[in-house]
């Protein structure tokens, strides 16, 4: 079935653009949830209109976003756990600790809808993208380190650490807080269908 997206769908596409899509997808889950309708000649009519009112919101949200992601792509966090020879972890890391661990750092507050990665059950360096808005997708590192093997690492890198993160945590990301508050209501209406 063809359909014209009214709003962005990640991994889909923007508003405004006709996509073909499962009907089961189209039917139960784009159309009732207001992100999709079907692609008739009418409705093709409004694809110009809808794309260009689309383009304006994700251009004022991807500015207002963008110090946001900047503070993002800095974070560097240490997590220690358990784990055997092999470096396979006795357990995993899990979005909630990394929410955690964001908002003890940086003072931002995420949903765990909006990262994406699978939980880590590996010692080592990792990825973690924090999906702001569609086009906007920081990444940033979580290192996991052996449980006792952290202490001599964490030293090293707790000197490199501040020089990066203080900065722009003190200027940065507190006058942020209330406007990130309103994008948050905004875009996590728009996030709650778009996620899954």
């Amino acid at each position: 079935m063809k359909v014209l997206l009214i709003k962005d769908v990640y991994k889909l596409g923007h508003a405004g653009d006709v996509k073909k899509v499962a009907d089961g997808y189209g039917r139960n889950f784009l159309i009732p949830q207001r992100l999709a309708i079907l692609a008739t000649a009418g409705a093709l009519k409004q694809s110009e209109g809808i794309r260009s009112k689309a383009d304006e919101k994700r251009a004022i949200l991807n500015k207002e976003m963008s110090s946001v992601a900047e503070v993002l792509s800095k974070l560097i966090l240490p997590f220690t756990a358990k784990a055997g020879e092999t470096g396979k972890l006795y357990g995993s890391i899990t979005p909630q600790m990394i929410i955690d661990a964001v908002k003890v750092k940086s003072g931002l507050e995420l949903n765990r809808r909006q990262l994406d990665f699978q939980p880590i059950r590996e010692l080592g360096r990792h990825r973690v993208g924090v999906r702001l808005t569609v086009d906007l997708v920081p990444q940033f590192s979580v290192v996991v380190y052996r449980e006792g093997e952290a202490l001599e690492s964490e030293t090293q890198e707790s000197m490199e650490e501040p020089e990066l993160q203080t900065a722009p945590e003190g200027t940065e990301v507190e006058p942020l807080a209330e406007p990130q508050a309103e994008l948050e209501v905004s875009s996590v209406s728009q996030e709650v269908g778009t996620a899954e």
